[in-house]
C-alpha cells in the first residue's frame, strides 16, 4: 500500500502553488484529498485536476467559516496542511499595520483556530502542518511578524497532542505567489538562485510537498520547524 493509502489529507490553500503540489503528491500516494481556498474558480480547477473528494471556497481567516468547514469534513481526518496567506516582512518603524494584521490573521490566528478544531477532527498521531518562512528562524529588523509562528507551533504541539504539529519554513519557492510578488524581477531572481544556491537550482512546490508528505507519514515528528531553502540560509548577505 502507498504511504498515505486510505488516508484523508485536507489542504487549506490547495488551489495553487505549494498547497496544490501537496494535494497532487498525496493523491499519488493513495490519499483522499479535501481542498479549500479563497478563489472559487481556481479551486474548482484544482479539485478537478487532483480528483478531490470535496472542496470548499472560503476565507480561512474567517473563524465561523473555518468551523463550518471542519464540521463538514469526513471523519476521521488524518492530516491537515495550511498554506493559505502570504508572509509579511517589515520594520516596526515603517510597518503597514493593515498588511501586518492580515498576515497575522492568515497565519498566527488561523493556526490557533485550525489547531483547536484539529484537536478533535484529526486522528491521534495525525499531522497538522503550517507554512512559514526561513526569515522566522532569525532575529532581525523586519522579522517580528513572521517569527511568531516558530514559537506558536512548538506550543500547539503540546496543546493538541497526540495530534502532531509542525512548521515548514521555506525560502524562495517558485510559486505563482512568488511571481506575483516579484513581477518583472522574477527571472532575475531565478537566475541568481540557480547560480548561487548550493543545490544550483530553484526550490519548486513539489520539493516542499515531498517534505510535507514526510512529516505526515513519520509519526515521530512534532513540535519542530523544518527548513527547505536549497541552502539559502548559508548565504546570508550574499544571496
Amino acid at each position: 500500500m502507498s504511504a498515505l493509502g486510505g488516508q484523508t489529507v485536507v489542504v487549506l490553500g490547495g488551489s495553487a502553488g505549494i498547497g496544490l503540489a501537496t494535494a497532487r503528491a498525496a493523491r499519488a500516494e493513495g490519499a483522499e484529498v479535501v481542498l479549500a481556498a479563497r478563489n472559487a474558480d481556481r479551486l474548482r480547477g484544482a479539485a478537478q485536476e487532483v480528483g478531490a473528494r470535496s472542496s470548499a471556497a472560503f476565507d480561512a481567516a474567517d473563524p465561523e467559516a473555518l468551523e463550518r468547514f471542519f464540521a463538514d469534513l469526513p471523519t476521521p481526518v488524518d492530516h491537515v496542511m495550511v498554506t493559505a496567506g502570504r508572509p509579511y516582512y517589515g520594520p516596526i518603524a515603517g510597518m503597514d499595520f493593515a498588511a501586518a494584521r492580515r498576515s497575522l490573521d492568515d497565519h498566527f490566528w488561523v493556526a490557533i483556530h485550525v489547531a483547536r478544531l484539529a484537536a478533535t477532527a484529526v486522528r491521534p498521531g495525525g499531522a497538522v502542518l503550517f507554512m512559514g518562512g526561513t526569515g522566522g528562524r532569525h532575529t532581525d529588523v523586519g522579522l517580528s511578524v513572521i517569527s511568531a509562528m516558530t514559537a506558536l507551533v512548538a506550543n500547539l504541539a503540546l496543546e493538541i497532542a497526540p495530534v502532531r504539529v509542525n512548521l515548514i519554513a521555506a525560502g524562495f519557492v517558485d510559486t505563482p505567489l512568488s511571481a506575483q510578488l516579484l513581477a518583472d524581477g522574477l527571472e532575475e531572481r531565478r537566475a541568481q538562485l540557480r547560480e548561487g544556491l548550493p543545490i544550483r537550482r530553484v526550490v519548486q512546490p513539489a520539493d516542499v510537498a515531498a517534505l510535507a508528505l514526510h512529516l505526515m507519514t513519520n509519526d515521530a515528528l512534532t513540535g519542530a520547524t523544518y527548513d527547505i531553502d536549497g541552502g539559502q540560509q548559508l548565504l546570508v548577505g550574499r544571496l
